[in-house]
């Protein structure tokens, strides 16, 4: 990168004032702003990111970027950076309400994950996956692939942790998200409201007895739920709850109808997404005969989450205040 130490003063001096007036002319709006990119391409760069084993240097903050995956893309969002995105992909449920008019502005590559001719037809300087399956090697999507294109990416640090998966890993993934566009200010915002939602529900829900947690995010045959390795098994807990399948060693994994049952949940929590519906996964789980002496199934006691509320993104701490209230009702009167 060129210091601007090695530019005659007089010279620079010029250049500026010329660049003024033409930026000046170009704007058609009164004071309109220059995009994101171009107020982020000096303080804070180069900058070196080493994101799920891949090491990047970043000259300045991407122009051109491209989520897939909602969560990533509503911490994109979140960050105020719809004008350095050039796509986004794969929506798992609608988007949070605050970020639509935002969401709107930005285009839809594909409904799900975009081919690869898809992917490169928006130009993206930068690629935001929010699971693995956002750079499947089998689809032409790997890392390496763009990386080869010139295309630099970043993978949601949930899918590769190192150490446990909680409230703290999603503050160093949005203050990372900051520094790679240059709005680290922004980044710091959105973690101190995290923290005053994560602190009022610790106040609200104070010393109670934790409630026995048993997580539906779907299955037939066996019940997909949530494991120990996920953001999913810090938000339990933070929500008042133990996870019965915190054993688990991994975010998601296949249990048992009978192992539920043995383990006896208080509550279940359905995890609501895809063309399945709430009411038909209760349906399900009520007409279970292994589950039919369960006390979360005796007494119909359900708590539901969006599953954007769930993961690694910036509607985890909402998530854990909704899931605090359906747990503990009565701190929330």
């Amino acid at each position: 990168m060129t210091s601007r130490r090695s530019v005659p003063l007089p010279l620079l001096v010029l250049v500026l004032l010329i660049a003024g007036l033409v930026t000046g002319c170009g704007n058609s709006q009164p004071g309109a702003s220059p995009p994101p990119a171009a107020q982020a391409s000096g303080a804070g760069f180069p900058l070196t990111v080493t994101n799920c084993g891949v090491s990047t240097t970043y000259q300045a903050a991407p122009r051109r970027a491209v989520t897939m995956n909602q969560h990533v893309t509503e911490i994109m969002l979140a960050l105020g950076l719809e004008k350095s995105m050039a796509g986004t992909a794969y929506l798992d449920d609608r988007i949070s309400p605050q970020y639509e008019a935002a969401y709107n502005s930005v285009k839809v590559l594909a409904k799900e994950y975009p081919s690869y001719e898809a992917l490169l037809s928006a130009e993206p300087d930068f690629v935001y996956g929010g699971w693995s399956s956002a750079f499947d090697d089998k689809e032409g999507r790997s890392r390496e692939t763009l990386a080869k294109a010139g295309i630099n990416s970043f993978l949601n640090t949930e899918e590769c942790p190192n150490g446990p998966v909680t409230m703290d890993l999603l503050e160093e993934e949005v203050r990372t998200i900051g520094r790679i566009f240059g709005v680290s200010d922004r980044a710091e915002q959105r973690v101190t409201e995290f923290r005053g939602v994560l602190d009022g529900v610790e106040q609200k829900i104070g010393k109670v007895k934790p409630v026995k947690v048993f997580v539906y995010d779907s299955g037939d045959k066996t019940a997909f739920t949530a494991g120990g390795a996920g953001i999913g098994n810090d938000m339990i807990t933070r929500a008042g709850g133990v996870n019965l399948f915190a054993d688990l060693p991994k975010a998601y994994g296949d249990a048992s109808f009978e192992q539920v049952a043995e383990r006896a949940p208080d509550v279940i929590v359905i995890y609501d997404y895809g063309d399945r519906t709430v009411a038909d996964k209760k349906k399900f789980l009520l007409a279970n005969p292994a589950l039919k002496d369960v006390p979360a199934i005796k007494a119909q006691r359900f708590a539901v989450l969006p599953l954007s509320s769930t993961v690694l993104g910036v509607r985890a701490p909402e998530g854990v205040e909704a899931l605090a209230r359906q747990l503990h009702p009565a701190s929330f009167t």
